[in-house]
């Protein structure tokens, strides 16, 4: 796994986006004992040999590090704990100046004590996935009884150890009506961040699963006044929810109140955004399955800057339909992800975006 001939940069802020993601997502294996409904990998409790090793690993994050400075870096699965090397991969990005977050399965395996370790290697962040505001939501939708009284122990534990948390929604038909609810829980957990995704129909999510274009407009309507809220503790990020963004510039205005300055914002798949898969394939996101290369064979860092369908989908503007003149198109830019999904074109208009540019 070569280096890439460009000078790295170290960012005090945000990265330039055609220059160095934002965050890198690793797939560290596709492996898990749960059995959700929407599972985008569409894991099973075995291993897949083919895998990045350990050295293989390590080496990605040293070039991580070179190329993009000190990004976040989240490790995520299928299930990461199913891998005995976790620890030693944490360590050595902890020891490069990476931020280390991980997004573990809440099985057996994660225990107090895994967290303990996690967090002496070097883990800074922890984000465990709450789909529901009750154990009967989250616990259908996850597959396995007791996931959803497993989870909640876990967060405070990890509270308890100093490490950031925050929890993962996916949101569908199955939970739209529970938002407020879920934030409360969040508050009451003590989160950071509220990271809410809205469902894409990849993997095992099916089209019957995701909310309606007008429903998508309640939810991030619902999501900006929780946002705009003094008494919210915690930030919320969308993921394939890029709207939402706009909905809270639009919200903003109506207050009078000055533009955000959320650091998510404009953040899309291929834009600040990118994936590395188990076995090493690199992609714009986890939910939008452009094959762009592989780590194995090419550098990250020349992937994520020249392949071309990473640099379209840092243009906005070169989309088709209305998302390609839409004023807000560099703070939004439209969920590319469940675009593809639903028209097989990632630079079509989004068609779950009610909003119509006057153009």
């Amino acid at each position: 796994m070569s280096t890439a001939t460009a000078p790295a940069r170290v960012f005090a802020q945000r990265p330039d986006p055609s220059w160095a993601p934002v965050i890198t997502i690793w797939e560290a294996t596709r492996a898990c004992d749960l059995a959700c409904r929407h599972c985008r990998a569409e894991a099973a409790p075995g291993r897949d040999t083919g895998e990045l090793s350990t050295a293989e690993a390590c080496a990605l994050l040293d070039h991580v590090r070179a190329e993009f400075g000190p990004i976040l870096f989240v490790i995520t699965g299928g299930d990461p704990l199913k891998r005995p090397d976790l620890e030693e991969i944490v360590a050595h990005g902890a020891r490069l100046g990476l931020g280390m977050g991980l997004t573990p399965s809440a099985t057996p395996l994660l225990t107090p004590d895994a967290l303990r370790r996690l967090r002496a290697a070097g883990l800074s962040r922890l984000a465990i996935s709450i789909d529901g505001a009750d154990a009967a939501t989250h616990d259908a939708f996850r597959g396995v009884p007791g996931t959803f009284a497993r989870s909640i122990p876990l967060l405070e534990e990890a509270r308890r150890l100093g490490l950031s948390t925050q929890i993962n929604s996916s949101i569908g038909v199955h939970n739209e009506s529970q938002l407020g609810d879920i934030a409360q829980l969040g508050s009451f957990l003590g989160i950071s961040l509220w990271s809410v995704f809205l469902l894409v129909p990849t993997g095992r999510a099916g089209r019957e699963m995701l909310l309606t274009a007008a429903e998508h407009e309640r939810t991030y309507r619902r999501l900006a006044g929780i946002a705009l809220d003094p008494a919210t503790p915690f930030a919320i990020k969308t993921t394939a929810g890029q709207p939402y963004y706009r909905v809270l510039e639009q919200e903003r205005r109506r207050r009078g109140l000055p533009p955000g300055s959320v650091r998510a914002a404009g953040v899309n798949d291929g834009n600040g955004f990118v994936f590395v898969g188990h076995t090493g394939t690199v992609s714009p996101s986890g939910f939008l399955p452009l094959d762009c290369g592989n780590v194995r064979r090419q550098p990250l860092a020349d992937i994520y800057r020249n392949h071309p369908d990473f640099r379209r989908l840092r243009d906005p503007a070169s989309f088709s339909g209305k998302c390609g003149i839409c004023p807000f198109q560099r703070l939004c830019g439209g969920s590319r992800s469940r675009t593809h999904a639903l028209t097989g074109d990632a630079f079509a208009s989004d068609p779950t975006c009610v909003y119509v540019p006057a153009a």
